[in-house]
């Protein structure tokens, strides 16, 4: 049954993504707020179609920051992407400066305004994040990092980039990190297969403003890596459960 529910959603946000992306083409044309709207419809498309169709909700804690502030979260799936874009305020996303030029998706978080990385260009795709970063601030949207780059799996070596500790300590800002276990459930390979249960997404204490690089990270990677370790121990028991035939238990969830 995982197969054919996560085949069936499959078809859903591919549809989904096929018209909405041909329908928000004027879009680009016009003010920036009309694509933002679009963005974040899509991702509540998106998740009510993994709830309705893979039995696939989430769950919400902590508090979501409202401010201009850095977000630095954990990242495991697609589903990170979607769901933080829609929690957070009209985030300004950090992504592969690549990404761009994938067509239509590209174009939209173009417009929808990213700092968008040359991971080759060094000191100066640097500069050109923290440049980013005080706009963004300025305009007081919260900054959507992953600190390590890519994709990891559940319980794979942490991989912390130095890049968030520049954007940390050159905007002299806060940073809410953020804990989640969506590998668990969005996974197989190209994330095809979508596990019944619910994905918990944390936000952590904030850490504030003014500690060194070094200091920072390190808090950085143990407040991440220690709710997540949690997160998906207690997400492997949900599993655990729905194959034993237990209920999943409702909780307070983002839908």
């Amino acid at each position: 049954m995982t197969l054919i529910r996560s085949a069936i959603f499959f078809l859903w946000f591919a549809t989904v993504s096929t018209v909405m992306s041909l329908l928000a083409v004027p879009a680009l044309v016009l003010p920036r707020k009309v694509i933002v709207t679009v963005s974040r419809n899509w991702s509540r498309a998106v998740l009510w179609g993994l709830k309705l169709i893979a039995g696939l909700d989430y769950e919400v804690r902590g508090s979501v920051p409202t401010q201009g502030v850095l977000v630095a979260s954990k990242h495991m799936s697609m589903w990170d992407t979607i769901a933080l874009y829609l929690l957070l305020n009209d985030p300004t996303v950090v992504v592969k400066r690549e990404l761009l030029r994938v067509p239509f998706y590209g174009w939209y978080i173009w417009k929808a305004g990213v700092i968008a990385i040359d991971r080759n260009a060094g000191a100066h795709a640097l500069r050109r994040m923290i440049d980013g970063g005080r706009a963004a601030i300025a305009g007081e949207h919260p900054i959507l990092i992953f600190p390590e780059g890519h994709r990891m799996a559940p319980g794979a070596t942490p991989d912390y980039k130095p890049g968030v500790a520049a954007l940390y300590t050159q905007l002299r800002v806060a940073c809410v990190p953020v804990a989640l276990n969506s590998g668990l459930f969005w996974t197989g390979p190209a994330g095809f297969v979508k596990k019944r249960g619910r994905v918990v997404v944390q936000f952590l204490e904030p850490i504030p403003a003014g500690l060194r690089p070094r200091e920072f990270l390190q808090t950085l990677e143990a407040r991440i890596e220690t709710a997540t370790a949690a997160l998906v121990a207690e997400g492997q028991a949900l599993l655990q459960r729905n194959h034993n035939g237990t209920p999943v238990v409702a909780g307070r969830t983002g839908l």
